[in-house]
């Protein structure tokens, strides 16, 4: 899953509760801030260093398990306190915590892209829509975006969790009102039938080349929320005083709360996102972990709770919000604005250095003077406080001057931002030319009018790739006239025996591969080996390795190259190399290309092709036999 992002970090009850509701308000969990701390630094490096924590991504379930606890724990308590629950007052409290940092973002990051220009700005409009209606999974799924895919720098992806935490945060209250008429028991076995169900839900749907639709669906991934909630139900009558637990309780409590701990943090290091385990109970047991770790906290006097009380842990925890709304678009900003940087090696590092600092900054000043006045006094208050700040005296009003223009330039530059959108970006563009060409290609059906120069002819030869092959569509007709071109977007390598197979069926395979399925995600060698298998001995391979600033890199190209090395009928393509001259002309994701890398593509096939052609044949080939033999 790169993309690849996560929820909106709930905030602790202590900064979220209005001084109106004072139940809520006295109701706190120790090392909960701490707790928050670590997800959302595991998302941060999973985003900003990719490759460095490659389940870094699970930060998410985390946040979704946090999120349902708090909120239905708040809402339990408010209605023992008062005998009823205030909708229209938690609403608001939601609404002075989310929506002030949100609109800054917006504000912020879409006039940024604008004076950046280029790929940042596709579909802005329908983000910032998004954002601003809570249903940004929604959109995303129905414009067809994919977790999984790079091909746009969506500004604002991120933002599709903060959506199904705000769908719960409107739907949720309600359907608490609903269980409170129910037996406490009963109460409890419906949250955890709606657990039961998202997740046999997620499982069943789940596309295993593309788990896009379970992941951003809220009716898929709210597992994690409702487990949240079956929590916070259980623990209503939970004793609050240490003398109220048992010493066993309180010793096994403990190590069970280190252990789940360790646990989230171990599956952050070595559970891809693209393996099908996760959607077919991976991120169930992220959550159930959390929950454990949550209960652990809840035992009075928890050394876990005292490890994740440390100021270090509370500061990050309690801005945890900030942080994660604003690392993402602002790497995506600095990518767009250096596209040339290296996306490898230490310099691609120091891009995410540059990007946290910025990130931490933005969020600390969020907070300071957005998030938490407004949470703690109001909309009307806080505006009121500017207001009277700004003409308190003469030294202030330029500085309330400043202010103002400031907002009104955002806001100026915002607009034109949405209204630049261009629809479609340079690699889409190219991408669907090249889908165009190849389309057009299987219509007319066209065969080589001449002998090609090269030692195969394109009516010889066969390619199965993902958007990189797309991109290189049009030159890889020109110089292979009858190539056949079966390549599509997000394409991994673990669908190859699947495409083979079909082709073989349909009397479509030819002499030569060409497999390129390696950007999109880590291979093994056991496809490799199962695709060489399914193929005639006189056919042959050629396996293109990647560039592709991801942490799967190295490893795909290792075991492509392994591969090659193995065997006679097998040569690769070192695209890699030999696209090293030229990334300051492939597209901002040093990915994709335009008419130079599709000639440098082609032109690493070429090569490879050639070598394939020059080794002599083998003894029992019946080309060998017809052959003199020495005397």
């Amino acid at each position: 899953m790169t993309s690849r992002t996560a929820p909106a970090p709930a905030p602790t009850a202590s900064s979220t509760a209005a001084p109106a509701s004072p139940a809520s308000a006295r109701f706190r969990v120790p090392g909960l801030d701490g707790l928050r701390a670590l997800a959302v630094a595991v998302v941060i490096v999973f985003h900003l260093s990719p490759g460095a924590l490659t389940g870094g991504y699970l930060g998410v379930d985390v946040f979704f398990l946090i999120s349902g606890f708090i909120i239905t724990a708040l809402l339990l308590r408010e209605h023992e306190s008062t005998g009823r629950i205030a909708l229209g007052g938690f609403w608001l409290r939601r609404a002075r915590r989310l929506l002030p940092a949100l609109v800054l973002l917006l504000l912020v990051c879409c006039a940024a892209a604008w004076a950046i220009g280029g790929d940042v700005l596709v579909g802005l409009s329908t983000q910032v829509l998004g954002a601003a209606t809570f249903s940004s999974n929604w959109l995303l799924l129905l414009e067809g975006s994919s977790y999984f895919d790079d091909t746009v720098p969506e500004l604002f992806r991120n933002l599709w969790s903060l959506a199904v935490e705000e769908q719960f945060y409107v739907v949720w209250p309600l359907v608490i009102l609903a269980l409170l008429l129910l037996r406490r028991r009963t109460r409890a076995l419906v949250i955890l039938a709606i657990a039961i169900a998202s997740a046999v839900a997620m499982a069943v749907i789940a596309d295993p080349f593309d788990g896009t639709r379970v992941y951003y669906g809220t009716d898929t991934h709210s597992f994690g929320l409702a487990l949240g909630a079956l929590l916070a139900v259980g623990a209503q009558r939970w004793p609050t005083e240490s003398t109220g637990w048992s010493a066993r309780t309180r010793r096994l409590a403990a190590p069970a709360g280190f252990v789940a701990v360790a646990g989230i943090l171990a599956l952050s290091v070595v559970m891809p996102e693209e393996e099908p385990i996760v959607f077919r109970g991976g991120l169930v047991g992220v959550a159930l972990l959390s929950a454990v770790a949550i209960a652990a906290l809840l035992v009075p006097g928890s050394p876990l709770a005292r490890l994740l009380e440390l100021t270090p842990m509370r500061w990050i925890g309690v801005r945890s919000y900030g942080l994660y709304l604003w690392h993402w678009p602002v790497f995506v900003l600095l990518g767009a604005a250096a596209p040339t940087w290296p996306r490898e090696g230490w310099q691609a590092w120091m891009l995410g250095g540059v990007a946290l600092l910025v990130t931490v900054a933005a969020s600390a000043l969020s907070y300071r003077f957005i998030e938490d006045p407004i949470r703690r006094d109001g909309f009307r208050a806080s505006l009121a406080r500017f207001v009277g700040w700004a003409r308190s005296a003469r030294r202030t009003a330029l500085a309330g001057f400043a202010a103002v223009a400031l907002l009104v330039g955002l806001g100026t530059g915002g607009t034109l931002g949405v209204l630049a959108d261009p629809g479609l970006g340079q690699t889409q563009q190219q991408i669907e030319a090249g889908q165009q060409a190849v389309d057009e290609a299987e219509r007319s059906d066209p065969t080589p009018t001449a002998a090609a120069p090269e030692p195969v002819t394109g009516d010889q030869m066969v390619a199965v790739g993902d958007s990189v092959t797309l991109a290189a569509a049009t030159e890889l007709q020109a110089n292979f006239p009858g190539i056949r071109i079966d390549a599509a977007v997000s394409r991994q390598m673990t669908s190859a025996p699947e495409i083979i197979r079909a082709l073989k069926d349909s009397g479509a395979m030819r002499p030569v591969l060409v497999l390129a399925l390696g950007t999109n995600g880590p291979i093994d060698r056991e496809t490799l080996e199962e695709v060489r298998a399914m193929l005639d001995p006189d056919q042959q391979i050629i396996v293109v390795n990647v560039q592709a600033p991801r942490g799967w890199t190295p490893g795909v190209n290792q075991t492509l190259s392994s591969f090659a090395a193995d065997y006679r009928d097998v040569e690769m393509s070192n695209w890699h190399d030999a696209a090293q001259p030229y990334l300051a002309d492939l597209n901002s994701d040093q990915v994709h290309f335009g008419p130079t890398g599709a000639r440098v593509w082609t032109a690493a096939l070429k090569d490879a092709l050639q070598r394939l052609a020059e080794l002599p044949p083998l003894r029992d080939d019946p080309r060998f036999q017809t052959e003199p033999r020495p005397a």
